[in-house]
């Protein structure tokens, strides 16, 4: 049976249920006690997510050897019989931690069999002193701690301490919390202010540190955190063949203008900064993060919310650096990216950060996954020019270039970022505080909680967003005295929002925060509507490859052409569109936008003297354009975003 949404909603200090609770800040987070998805478009993804994802991923670690490892240390064996990369721990550990929030808000029973079968493996292969890692200190090994640029070590303790953080919060009664614990303590042993001055080439340890002193209350954790991040950025790490911006070591984190190096190792860290700027009351920290944000999004970031546009590297570029057709913009950048923006928005209230989340959850994040839920997108290009083979079914793959979803890869960070994610969404959609209920993301749920001297608040939020702009609040708990319900437009409605007040009365309202204060009686109801008629954008013309090209949008949702809409024989490259012409709605999601197809270039020479460009001209035809994470759900395809416009023919 689902959590109940009224347990313990009276305590002010109760955590359960949410993957974030800072000490302080803006915005109070509500868990899974207190918001629940009931349906529609991520509805319909949760469901997925606990009937087929948890246990296809960890069928696959089965499979792989990837739980094996931990018994194989125990015996003795893992220096030749272990398997898979040396980060494998850690999508153990990830899976436990999507399958506590799952626990959390239906009570699986599979998922909880699940994480007490893997807590008693993995307890066995803990160190006397709380180390724990198959990859490194055994016979056959290094070294404990040989390889801080990649042995991973201190980030599979981060995702280990995130999968207990998420059973002490649900209260689950499980062995893995001392374990937990013991590594925790292991790590400010052997790295504090007197131990190794190193730190993790991958970033987590930091923030998975801080949510443990958050739920323990023990300053040691949030002391290590906060060491870890000045540490980084002074040229301690090797200087390898990418350069110590691959681990974000070569400027210290208070300078730097922008996030930089490995996406996902930058997003994790800028995460872990945030929370300790905000624990410690660092609020130069937090503006150092908050620039490089604001400069990541204005020149590093892809339409569709995705981040990293190096395959090499799998890395930001430099500013204006977006090409389509090789964006990596890789799934676990996403994950990092909303868990990024979710502790910003509750240290500051602005919705920037909520709008980016929506961009990102609903154009790169839904999009990974197949609609089976067994198959994922590791990276998320916008522009896949050849139709991919299709993966087989029985073996796991290369994590290489977006073709079609495979059912695993040899790193498989993605699809278990993915099944913590949507287990756990149902906590990114609302906040309070103690005058009422701010909505961020817009989905079918209902929410119970308490305000300020234990004053009740409900709604029901009701939706088929993003098929539909129209969003229902109706209040079913309140008090005699007043509050506020607010909700969040987003940046893309422009001028076109309304509000309808309770007594019907609408009013325009701009993006941002629009808000309703009133004494509201149980039935009253506010409606926001969306303008969700489909709209041509176009880039920033600093961003070379863009150039001539335009993109469509509708509502929160970023449209592609795909190659599956258009004549037998034809190749996406010849798709033109008209921005001048206006988009139609065609059902579904998608729209027909004016346009053509360009002929085959019968010529031996590219290019062209003069304003014409050379080949055999177009053909007038319709082009359907279909919602970004749906491509390549009807098989195998070409896509594209960006389209070239008939006006720069």
């Amino acid at each position: 049976m689902p959590a109940d949404l009224t347990a313990d909603a009276g305590n002010r200090d109760d955590t359960g249920g949410r993957p974030v609770v800072p000490s302080t800040g803006k915005l109070r987070p509500l868990g899974l006690r207190e918001v629940r998805i009931t349906g529609g478009f991520w509805g319909r993804r949760q469901t997925v997510n606990a009937s087929a994802t948890l246990e296809h991923n960890l069928g696959w670690e089965r499979r792989v050897g990837w739980i094996d490892n931990f018994a194989a240390t125990v015996e003795g064996r893992v220096g030749s019989d272990r398997r898979g990369r040396e980060f494998s721990d850690s999508d153990v550990y990830k899976l436990i931690e999507g399958m506590a929030w799952e626990v959390a808000r239906t009570g699986d029973a599979f998922a909880a069999e699940s994480i007490a079968e893997l807590s008693k493996v993995i307890e066995r292969a803990q160190e006397p002193d709380g180390y724990l890692n198959t990859a490194f200190g055994h016979d056959g090994q290094g070294a404990r701690y040989s390889d801080l640029e990649w042995g991973h070590e201190l980030y599979c303790y981060g995702h280990l301490i995130q999968a207990g953080v998420a059973l002490m919060r649900t209260g689950a009664d499980s062995p893995l919390v001392d374990v937990v614990i013991r590594a925790a303590d292991h790590v400010c042993a052997t790295f504090g202010p007197d131990g190794n001055q190193g730190f993790c080439g991958h970033p987590v340890v930091e923030m998975a540190l801080v949510e443990l002193y958050r739920v323990t209350g023990e300053r040691r954790y949030l002391d290590q955190a906060a060491l870890f991040v000045e540490r980084r950025g002074h040229g301690t790490l090797a200087d390898i063949e990418f350069g110590r911006s691959y681990f974000q070591d070569d400027v210290p984190v208070r300078d730097a203008d922008a996030f930089h190096g490995h996406a996902v190792r930058a997003l994790y860290l800028a995460s872990g900064i945030v929370d300790v700027a905000v624990e410690t009351g660092d609020d130069e920290l937090l503006a150092a993060v908050e620039r490089q944000w604001e400069a990541t999004v204005a020149r590093r970031t892809y339409i569709t919310g995705g981040m990293g546009s190096r395959h090499m590297d799998e890395a930001f570029g430099d500013d204006y650096f977006l090409p389509p057709d090789r964006a990596y913009s890789e799934t676990c950048a996403a994950v990092a990216s909303v868990q990024l923006a979710w502790r910003l928005l509750l240290a500051t209230g602005s919705t920037r950060y909520a709008d980016l989340a929506e961009r990102t959850l609903y154009n790169v994040i839904a999009t990974s996954p197949a609609d089976d839920g067994r198959s994922f997108f590791y990276v998320n290009t916008l522009h896949r020019r050849r139709v991919g083979p299709l993966p087989a079914a029985d073996r796991h793959h290369p994590r290489a270039e977006s073709t079609v979803r495979a059912p695993w890869f040899d790193v498989s960070c993605c699809p278990n970022n993915l099944a913590r994610t949507f287990a756990s969404l149902a906590a990114y959609l609302v906040t309070a505080d103690d005058d009422g209920l701010q909505v961020h993301q817009y989905a079918d749920a209902d929410v119970s909680t308490r305000l300020g001297a234990g004053r009740p608040a409900g709604v029901e939020m009701r939706t088929g967003y993003p098929a539909d702009g129209a969003v229902v609040l109706r209040v079913t708990e309140t008090s005699e005295v007043p509050w506020t319900l607010s909700v969040r437009v987003p940046a893309w409605a422009g001028d076109g929002a309304v509000l309808v007040e309770p007594d019907g009365t609408r009013r325009p309202v701009a993006p941002g925060v629009a808000a309703v204060t009133a004494a509201f009686a149980v039935g009253d109801e506010i409606r926001l509507e969306l303008p969700m008629e489909p709209r041509w954008v176009r880039a920033d013309p600093r961003i070379d490859a863009l150039r001539g090209t335009v993109a469509a949008e509708r509502g929160p949702l970023v449209l592609c052409a795909e190659s599956t809409d258009l004549p037998a024989g034809r190749d996406i490259a010849a798709v033109r569109v008209d921005p001048a012409a206006p988009l139609a709605p065609d059902g579904d999601g998608s729209v027909l936008a004016v346009g053509a197809l360009a002929s085959e270039n019968d010529g031996a020479w590219p290019y062209a003297a003069g304003a014409g460009a050379p080949g055999g001209g177009t053909t007038p035809a319709p082009i359907r354009l279909v919602p970004y994470h749906s491509w390549a759900s009807r098989g195998p395809s070409t896509m594209r975003v960006w389209l070239p416009a008939v006006d720069s023919d």
